[in-house]
């Protein structure tokens, strides 16, 4: 018998009312948050006790088969406010983050380094801390990559979707060795560390034992897509190891790279895996933003209002935020079918941070309404597949703010808005010519999808690592994905001369393995889907050739005797 609506009615209010009064309960475990030091890994979530009690416990399990995630460099609430406010009026709406249905908060501080408020807060992150925190989860101090407070490599989400069969993609308008697209894909203690000539890579460079810098990191880490600006970088020349006097882009090419460095050679990429993964790197900088710059000055909100115009340097309309994004969803989903399982993704718009530094109103908007546009596109392809989390965050806040009158000592701009009126905007941590600061509030996450009521109420940064590996099943034990790994022979008794092929399988943990022949270093190999191979010379007697994951140390062994 079916119920009647105003049974119905009664039934949702009350079922509406028990979520409420969850949401809203003290949790038993607040008291729990802070006990664990706050540097170590998940010692900073605000969910770790209390989901029991919550709306997010209903669905916190709801798997997603992919996952977007889309930061806005120093995308703060006022950030957000002022792009909307210009572009589509006070009452309008952002299309891409105001349609993300679930929204909350999170906080972003870091975390001090040493001395005795070592592990304390930092209150105000930068994005290397604040990347790392939600690619880790772990709390870290300002200017590290994905190490913990002592300078431990911390497991990075994109590392764990790889290890798992996962596609990967690091996509962003900065140079791809910038904070945020470097915490998924590095591990150093300097984010200045971009190549083999960077000074500040002290004992992180491959010369001095080392995991190298972060462009050569990158080649490691392997993402199946990755596209942004720094081309620079890669002109330099690796150090040490075996790619030793060659440059980046040449090692990334006979690694089995496609790189490319226009809008025509992306377009003309119909696929990238593991087999041939994509580099796309097509500024040698940061890319051009979308508006021209203004300047901001001391009573500038007092002066007649201006309109943003389109900046004659902006790179085309193949290479916008938007394009970069779908391109990256076409790929990644494309090759879902050939391991049966989903993507992870990371887009970041990487200059409304710039532009806030710079006090530049237009730059910000501009970025921001391009960040806006890749929300779109996510949140498009989200709706059509039906099984795709899609969040929207910021690293952190920043420093511009809507006033209602002109600052008498703080840099500000007037803007003629769609309403057509006019918005005064105010840059106050700094003055002319010096760049201006983060600030430490909390900041704005918006997610639709499986899984996106997490996002919802007052969260930690770390808490969304810990939601997009839930929602994903990552397992965090890549040793134990390594477990049968395996060494295969063609020949174990060949002929004095003769080559013979040793395939490695199973190293699903690893993304490398080294090779030794005896007590010969064959070097290292990249795997592919768990998988490398290696032809080898036969000599005299009986030989061990022995593959060890990089990632894992798991080792594999065949034994040959030569006829």
């Amino acid at each position: 018998m079916h119920a009647t609506p105003t049974k119905r009615r009664r039934r949702a209010l009350a079922l509406g009312a028990a979520l409420v009064a969850a949401a809203i309960a003290v949790p038993a475990g607040a008291e729990a948050v802070g006990q664990l030091a706050l540097s170590q890994h998940g010692g900073a979530q605000r969910h770790q006790g209390d989901q029991t009690r919550t709306v997010q416990q209903a669905i916190q399990r709801a798997g997603a088969k992919n996952v977007i995630l889309l930061i806005g460099d120093g995308m703060g609430d006022s950030e957000i406010t002022i792009a909307r406010n210009y572009q589509y009026g006070a009452a309008g709406r952002l299309p891409g983050l105001d349609a993300l249905p679930l929204t909350g908060s999170y906080t972003t501080y870091s975390v001090v380094k040493d001395g005795a408020d070592k592990g304390k807060p930092d209150y105000v992150t930068d994005s290397a801390a604040s990347g790392g925190a939600w690619a880790t989860g772990t709390k870290t101090y300002d200017g590290a990559i994905s190490v913990d407070v002592d300078g431990k490599p911390q497991q990075t989400l994109l590392e764990l979707a790889k290890a798992n069969g996962l596609r990967t993609g690091d996509v962003s308008t900065a140079e791809i060795q910038d904070a945020t697209p470097a915490v998924q894909v590095a591990h150093v203690g300097a984010r200045s560390c971009y190549g083999p000539d960077t000074a500040s890579c002290g004992s992180d460079a491959l010369q001095n034992g080392g995991l190298g810098s972060i462009s050569e990191q990158l080649l490691n880490a392997r993402p199946d897509v990755t596209l942004g600006g720094g081309s620079a970088s890669f002109q330099q020349t690796a150090k040490a190891g075996q790619w030793q006097g060659d440059t980046l882009v040449s090692q990334a090419q006979q690694r089995g790279y496609q790189v490319v460095s226009d809008a025509a050679g992306l377009a003309g990429v119909r696929a990238a895996d593991q087999s041939k993964p994509l580099l796309g790197l097509f500024t040698p900088g940061n890319f051009p933003t979308r508006y021209a710059p203004t300047t901001a000055t001391v009573g500038g909100a007092d002066q007649a209002p201006v309109t943003c115009t389109a900046n004659p340097a902006r790179l085309s309309t193949g290479l916008s935020l938007q394009s970069l994004t779908n391109k990256s969803i076409q790929l990644l989903d494309r090759g879902r079918g050939q391991s049966g399982k989903g993507f992870f993704l990371q887009v970041e718009g990487a200059s409304i941070d710039k532009q806030d530094h710079a006090a530049d109103a237009c730059g910000q908007i501009g970025e921001t309404i391009d960040f806006d546009e890749a929300v779109q596109a996510a949140l498009a392809f989200a709706k059509r597949d039906g099984n795709t989390l899609v969040i929207a965050t910021a690293d952190h806040a920043h420093s511009s703010q809507i006033v209602d009158n002109t600052p008498p000592t703080s840099l500000s701009t007037a803007l003629r808005t769609a309403d057509g009126t006019t918005m005064k905007v105010s840059y106050g941590t700094a003055g002319a010519g010096s760049s201006q600061q983060h600030t430490g509030t909390q900041v704005r996450i918006a997610a639709y999808g499986p899984g996106a009521a997490n996002v919802v109420g007052l969260s930690d940064q770390t808490d969304t690592f810990s939601t997009i590996r839930d929602g994903l099943r990552l397992s965090e034990d890549v040793a134990a994905l390594s477990r049968g790994a395996r060494v295969d022979v063609s020949d174990r008794s060949p002929q004095r001369g003769e080559r013979v092929t040793f395939t490695a399988s199973r190293f699903a943990g690893d993304r490398q393995v080294r090779v030794q022949a005896g007590n010969t270093d064959l070097g290292t190999l990249d795997l592919v889907d768990g998988r490398a191979s290696l032809r080898w010379k036969a000599e005299r007697g009986s030989t061990t050739v022995t593959f060890t994951g990089v990632q894992t140390g798991r080792q594999a062994t065949a034994q040959v005797r030569v006829r």
